[in-house]
């Protein structure tokens, strides 16, 4: 179901002192405002959404090109899941032609990916991705949700993934999953893709890591039994929030997730992305 994971280096935990980490996640909108603009404001909001030294940052929407950027921008630790390869072959060119303008064009050439930054104090050990909705699993969850054709070529428009890398702090040890569900007019469609991610993140964490999925899921809690599922001792996360994007944590604690206020993203007038960042601390 998922690919090979990359081991980085190994680690044995043993302790289990506070965590005391601020994990966040954004969608960045391929770097626009809202409304969108001619020109992007990616560097801008990766520079933001960094400032105050988040422990983990998880980001969405992110345009190929700037998977090589990012650590520079954030000053943390940067991996990559491509998503949508770049139309063209080219992440550059994918670029280049859409500087031409931003609003428009958004992902049409550049491709999209997910990115998972992380601060200095975590260690990396592994980590690997999985496909949500490949062309198997859609034909075999289209027939259990009766989906029609028009339903089918909709959830195969775009490919999605979710990304995990495995991370050391304080001899704990961390999984975070990275995801972005489909957007899909049936909210069964992200939904069946939310639990194929965490089932992976799951299969990927060793019993006593500390786990967190996130990430932007294009499913609310009120229309979503995975989300019901997941928060329920049987998975053990913790509760989700209203809103699409979340933060879930399995095996320690965690203080009440926050979304930014408007006024937090908003530079120079502009309010950047048509998400707003969410965040948790892990006690």
């Amino acid at each position: 179901m998922s690919s090979p994971k990359r081991r980085l280096r190994s680690t044995s935990p043993r302790l289990a002192p506070p965590l005391a980490l601020l994990v966040r996640t954004w969608n960045v909108f391929h770097g626009n405002a809202k409304p969108p603009e001619r020109r992007a404001f990616l560097e801008e909001m990766v520079r933001l959404a960094s400032a105050d030294r988040p422990d983990l940052l998880c980001l969405q929407e992110v345009p190929v090109w700037a998977l090589k950027r990012l650590g520079d921008w954030s000053g943390m630790r940067s991996f990559g899941a491509v998503a949508a390869r770049p139309v063209l072959g080219s992440a550059e060119l994918g670029r280049a032609l859409t500087e031409l303008h931003h609003g428009l064009f958004r992902s049409a050439f550049s491709g999209q990916a997910n990115a998972i930054l992380a601060g200095a104090a975590l260690q990396p050990a592994e980590q690997g991705s999985i496909v949500l909705n490949p062309r198997s699993f859609r034909r075999s969850q289209a027939r259990l949700l009766g989906l029609d054709l028009g339903a089918r070529l909709a959830w195969a428009k775009e490919r999605r993934v979710c990304h995990a890398v495995r991370v050391t702090t304080r001899n704990r040890v961390l999984v975070v999953a990275n995801l972005h569900a489909s957007s899909h007019p049936d909210p069964r469609v992200p939904d069946a893709e939310l639990l194929r991610a965490a089932v992976f993140a799951d299969a990927f964490a060793q019993p006593d890591d500390v786990v967190v999925l996130a990430g932007d899921f294009n499913v609310v809690r009120d229309r979503s039994k995975t989300l019901e599922q997941l928060a329920s001792p049987d998975w053990g996360f913790s509760p989700p929030i209203p809103g699409l994007d979340q933060v879930l944590v399995r095996g320690a604690k965690t203080g009440t997730p926050e979304r930014w206020p408007e006024e937090r993203r908003r530079v120079g007038g502009r309010l950047l992305s048509d998400h707003a960042p969410v965040e948790v601390r892990i006690e």
